[in-house]
């Protein structure tokens, strides 16, 4: 049975906190501002279909709230798929904004705070679809959540036309039949969430691999600068030091971010240090040259990676077995790494 829910014959005084009221009990509860001075207008329709509640609203502008406070006294939890038939709106949830016109599909989950604020006279058609029916994780559902899915995506599409006709006259049709068309509406979102969830992750890979291609860069282009360090890469790049770690986990056996910086930096002192050039600068020199400010502090860690100080390094040809530089960087498996990094610098 259809719950008609109008302010119609509500006195003007009443109309605003009649359709809270409305909004309330058809849907969630939640907090109802008006946009606009004067009577305020609004009419809900809700039926249930199977384990689903759908519903149509029409009303003036206005902003609707869900908070934690709504949220701790709620009975049920629902995720909502929403069609703004008319009129424009913005969603915000889960940190996301999303800019609705006409025809587009928003999604947002009623166990979390979201805002959805209509700004001129609107008409939507929402489902609300029971949580535990759904069948998707925390992490594939806030794929959707806040974000505004275009009539002209695919599934999208074809979930938005089920959905308007659905919900623009819920038909008359016996348990068993409403039963599978509430399961066909929950089959279709959990496609669309599945192919979105996909294509988030290509995109966040080839994001994830195009930026690590820039922060080596960056560090490649700044090592001269004493000051280059995971802090100065991270603002570099406007994002934080934490995701700035994140992103070069698994780019290599203990490599962080501070050691490829002190790797490159000793890469290209070793190769400068290896040339035979009579007017080569000294080790203290070429040591500052690539951002070592400390002589002490830059031989200590040259040893550690090469197996010989950096005065031992240039002092040897290569050619002998036991004192060259070959031969001592290959009794130490870290000096051997060291060493064909420094004969092939890394990007």
């Amino acid at each position: 049975m259809n719950l008609v829910l109008t302010t119609a014959s509500v006195p003007d005084e009443d109309k605003l906190a009649y359709w809270r009221d409305a909004l309330s009990r058809a849907l969630v509860p939640m907090t109802v501002t008006a946009r606009d001075d004067g009577p305020f207008s609004g009419r809900i329709s809700t039926a249930r279909l199977g384990h689903l509640r759908v519903s149509s609203l029409d009303a003036d502008p206005q902003r609707a709230t869900r908070t934690h406070r709504h949220i701790s006294r709620a009975e049920a939890d629902y995720v909502a798929v929403g069609v703004l038939t008319a009129g424009r709106a913005t969603l915000v949830q889960d940190g996301r904004q999303a800019d609705v016109g006409a025809g587009d599909l928003v999604v947002y989950d009623t166990t979390r705070p979201y805002s959805l604020d209509c700004p001129e006279p609107f008409s939507a058609r929402v489902v609300h679809m029971p949580r535990r029916t759904v069948g998707l994780t925390e992490e594939e559902l806030r794929q959707v959540t806040g974000s505004a899915i275009a009539a002209t995506e695919g599934l999208g599409a074809l979930l938005v036309s089920f959905l308007t006709a659905l919900t623009a006259s819920v038909p008359a049709c016996s348990p068993a039949v409403a039963a599978r068309l509430a399961a066909s509406v929950v089959d279709l979102f959990g496609t669309l969430v599945d192919v979105r969830t996909r294509q988030g992750a290509e995109r966040d890979a080839g994001t994830h691999e195009h930026l690590v291609q820039r922060v080596r860069a960056h560090i490649d282009r700044n090592l001269r600068d004493p000051a280059l360090s995971p802090h100065t890469v991270a603002a570099a790049h406007h994002i934080s030091v934490r995701y700035l770690h994140r992103l070069f986990e698994g780019e290599g056996e203990g490599v962080t971010v501070a050691r490829l910086i002190q790797q490159r930096r000793l890469s290209e002192c070793a190769r400068e240090l290896g040339r035979r050039d009579a007017s080569a600068p000294t080790v203290s020199a070429v040591a500052q040259r690539w951002g070592f400010a400390n002589p002490a502090h830059f031989s200590r860690v040259f040893r550690g990676a090469y197996g010989v100080s950096p005065r031992e390094w240039r002092g040897t040809d290569g050619k002998d077995g036991k004192g060259g530089r070959a031969g001592r960087a290959g009794q130490d498996g870290r000096g051997a790494r060291a060493a064909k990094g420094a004969a092939t610098p890394t990007g």
